[in-house]
Formats: C-alpha cells, structure tokens, sequence
C-alpha cells in the first residue's frame, strides 16, 4: 500500500491550531500525524487522498494562523526509510518500556524492550494515543490474564501485553498490511502466544471474553463498535479507549455508561486522551 505525506506549515505555529488540524483530517482517513517546529506531516493512504477535496477543506487561515502544505507520495517499499529518517526514532514509555526498531544501535535499557519495525503501520508510542494506551497497561496486571487489542496496527499493544504475561492475547486490525507488519514485529519480540487476525470488530462473535481490551482507533468507530467489545467482557473485565481527543470523552463516556459500564478514569496528553471502563 503507498500513503501520502502532506507536510501542514503553520504560521504562527501554535499546539491549538495542530490538534484542531489534526483532528479535521482524522475525519477524512488521515492515521497518523507527525508535529515538527513549524507545523506537521500527516499521513493517509493514497488510495484516499484527493487534492482537490483537501484544497477545499483545509482554510487558507485557520484561527488566526495561515495554513500551507505540499504532499508527496511515499511509495509502500520506502516507508521503512521514511520512518528512520523522519519519524520514529527510539523512545522510553515511562521509566520500564523502551520501543525501538531493529535499526536502531543507540537506545536506553529497560525492563520491557520492543522491537518495532512499523513499515506501513502505525503504533510506534510516539503519538499520544499509543503512548497513553502503553502507559496504563504498564500499570495494569495481565499475568495469566487474556487480552484484546483491537485497531493493533504494529500490535505493539499486545507485545507488551504478552511480554507481561498475559494469555491468551488477541490482536486485530482491518489493514491486511497492518496484520502482516504485526506477524513480523510478534517474530522480533518472540512473542508466539500473540494470535494476528485481518477484519473487524465482527469477528469478536465467537470470541470468549476477555479479561482486558484496548482499542487504539478513532472516535467514530469505536462509538460504532463499543457494542461488540462489551459483548467479549465479563464482570470484571476492563475497557481501555483511546484515539480521540479530550473534548470527546464526555460523549464517549456517555456511549459506555448507555451499555453498562462504569467510567473509572481518564489521560491526557497533548489534547488526546485514553479513558478505562469497567464492567
């Protein structure tokens, strides 16, 4: 698959013009988005991207600042280089998860060491939503526990999880290449017990509950899916949500509540958010 990278300049620069970009073009199948100092880079696969339709959806001024941005194709061979080169560099999940990818020869120690090579897919824990999603299952007991990851991209969710103990875990994703990217990366982390299937939240149907489940994706799919994660839940089990921004949590909040679920908290991280329910 080849996406497209259109570099967003803002001027003046500032976080609140970004996010409210940001979340503009999520609407429109735009899936990951890099800030740089003077504006970000934004990715969408080109089998979506319409110039035309973004000229006319993005203002020429956007609260008070000027909005420019030239695009490039990047071709499904070359994202690995324009990851290394642009994008994914090793980072520390608080003080025990380093996420590397096998490339890299210069990274901290820590108790739990993923190797990610993330080609098309994405789920590195440089965006928030990954990162926020990372530092609550750091927090959590899964030993012996099954887990769920739902939207896994490079399933770096569910490595950790199995790293942690956790069994059985399940990681799905609608993207074919996303799954194959996850084959490969639970490979590098030697991390078997991981089982990758290709669709949707359909296939929870003959799925046994799960102890936990996480879903990294975006606002209006898990408003639409929420039903069939609580069906795969038992009383007891826990819901972590995430891939939206911290104005939405109160409508989110209100879809679980509608279903039997119990808010217990929420994160944030530069306007994104993650919010745990239990059943």
């Amino acid at each position: 698959m080849d996406y497209i990278a259109v570099k967003f300049s803002i001027f003046p620069f500032n976080t609140t013009v970004s996010d409210i970009l940001a979340s503009m073009l999520a609407e429109t199948g735009f899936e990951s988005f890099s800030e740089n100092e003077d504006g970000m880079t934004a990715y969408v696969p080109a089998s979506l991207f319409n110039e035309a339709t973004l000229r006319e959806f993005i203002p020429d001024i956007l609260y008070g600042s000027s909005v420019a941005y030239a695009w490039e194709l990047i071709p499904g061979q070359d994202w690995n280089h324009e990851w290394e080169k642009n994008y994914f560099k090793p980072i520390l999940i608080g003080k025990d998860c380093v996420i590397h990818s096998s490339f890299h020869t210069n990274y901290p120690s820590a108790t739990w060491d993923i190797v990610i090579d993330p080609k098309m897919a994405f789920g590195t824990g440089h965006h928030e939503t990954t990162s926020l999603m990372l530092e609550y299952l750091l927090n959590l007991d899964v030993q012996n526990r099954s887990f769920l990851d739902m939207g896994c991209g490079t399933a770096v969710l569910a490595i950790l999880a199995s790293m942690k103990g956790a069994d059985p875990v399940i990681a799905i994703d609608i993207d074919a290449w996303a799954c194959r990217n996850a084959t490969e990366n639970i490979r590098l982390n030697l991390t078997e017990n991981v089982e990758i299937l290709a669709g949707g939240a359909s296939l929870l149907s003959e799925k046994q509950p799960f102890d936990a489940v996480f879903a990294n994706i975006n606002r209006n799919i898990l408003m639409e899916d929420m039903c069939h994660y609580v069906k795969v839940m038992h009383p007891g089990s826990e819901l972590y949500l995430s891939g939206f921004y911290k104005k939405d949590v109160p409508v989110i909040c209100e879809k679980a509540e509608s279903m039997g679920l119990n808010y217990h908290d929420y994160r944030t991280k530069n306007n994104w958010a993650a919010v745990r329910f239990v059943l």
